[in-house]
């Protein structure tokens, strides 16, 4: 066993009896390579985080230069730091006008944990509803929201006042009343399997908490920052939201999480003074990288390319009885078998390609490529893939092979 990967068992805490142990070395673009010089197309972007692909020029150009200036100077939110100031502008720039307060902390949980602190001040409330098979971070207060009984369970007592909501069904909208603080969405449900919202269900949603004073709150970790084809999901929807949450892509491949309220929900926290507070939230390098990292989605003109980079991804995958789910690049497709598709991922990556499962919907694999990958490299990445089925399930009992 190589020196790093003994290493690595033995001092990393791990986080499944089978992690996939990859030893990378290199990342450019749309490629992973390990030491031994393999290349690798990474069809999930880091589970949605490189959306520009790995290392682009003018976000390590941008890190670089801020390095040259400093890194932390002092927590979240008391020195006027160029990279924040910037960064915050410039997201607000393509949100509603009444989004424009925004909280950087360092992930996508701390977005949620703060979001939920945030309405419980506003509101004055305490009940928080979320949906089952929705998925928001591991920290306490988002496993609290996480709808999945199977990974809370051993966790429990969590938060009290959570509820849960059926994804798409309207009946259930009748449960949201005045004592509702806030309900926490995902436009489209992620590790649900790549869960789309039905026609009008969204704004039926939006409607249900203004008649109750709720605010709602959308998470965008997965899909803000062009994944759907839009900067954020919500765009795509009739919807108003309250605060979003963003995480993953927003960094560049750099850990930077937000929360973004108006000005007047937002300054509930600073009353009584320190009321949320971080100490890195917002470093100053990662600011710069998730800048840069913007900039390029629009200067190359990124969100125009993601529906046909993603119908592509449709045509090919498109097979006998398999179909591809999803919008833009953010998408999944169903192999019916959780076996079967555990043995595609696996000889996937012993081919060259990263993929992936969903927490909750294991029988899909998941497509997540960066929003700048080339057509070549997604025809090379769908061959790969059916390839792998197609000698895959002729190993497996009852799954047809047509």
């Amino acid at each position: 066993m190589r020196p790093d990967k003994a290493l690595f068992y033995k001092y990393l805490a791990q986080t499944s009896p089978a992690p996939l142990a990859l030893e990378i070395e290199k990342a450019e673009g749309s490629y992973l390579f390990d030491i031994d010089g393999k290349k690798y197309i990474d069809f999930i972007s880091g589970i949605s985080v490189s959306n520009v692909g790995h290392r682009h020029p003018k976000v390590i150009e941008a890190a670089k230069n801020q390095l040259d200036k400093y890194m932390h100077l002092m927590v979240y939110g008391e020195y006027i730091e160029n990279p924040q100031v910037q960064f915050a502008k410039r997201i607000c720039d393509f949100l509603p006008d009444y989004l424009n307060s925004v909280y950087f902390v360092n992930s996508g949980a701390e977005a949620i944990e703060g979001a939920i602190k945030l309405v419980k001040k506003h509101t004055g409330r305490y009940e928080i509803m979320a949906f089952k098979n929705a998925y928001h971070g591991s920290t306490h207060g988002a496993l609290s929201i996480m709808g999945n009984e199977k990974f809370k369970q051993p966790f429990r007592p969590l938060l009290p006042g959570i509820n849960f909501l059926n994804f798409n069904n309207f009946n259930d909208l009748n449960k949201i009343s005045s004592k509702t603080a806030a309900v926490v969405v995902e436009v489209i449900q992620g590790e649900a399997g790549v869960v789309l919202p039905l026609p009008n269900y969204l704004k039926s949603l939006n409607d249900a908490c203004k008649k109750n004073g709720t605010l709602l709150i959308v998470d965008e970790i997965q899909t803000g920052m062009g994944r759907t084809g839009k900067m954020f999901g919500f765009q795509n929807y009739e919807i108003k939201p309250d605060i979003i949450t963003l995480a993953k892509a927003l960094g560049g491949g750099m850990p930077l999480g937000a929360f973004i309220a108006s000005s007047e929900i937002m300054k509930g926290l600073s009353n009584p003074p320190l009321g949320h507070i971080t100490t890195f939230g917002g470093h100053p390098v990662c600011c710069a990288a998730g800048l840069a990292a913007l900039n390029v989605i629009v200067e190359e003109n990124l969100l125009e390319k993601v529906d046909s980079k993603g119908e592509l991804i449709k045509k090919l995958l498109t097979f006998d009885y398999y179909n591809v789910c999803g919008k833009g690049l953010f998408l999944a497709m169903d192999l019916k078998n959780v076996e079967l598709n555990f043995k595609v991922i696996e000889m996937c990556i012993q081919q060259g390609l990263i993929a992936d499962w969903f927490l909750f919907a294991d029988n899909k694999l998941r497509i997540s490529p960066p929003l700048n990958i080339s057509d070549k490299d997604i025809k090379s990445a769908c061959h790969i893939i059916i390839t792998a089925i197609k000698k895959c399930r002729d190993t497996i009992k009852d799954v047809p092979a047509t």
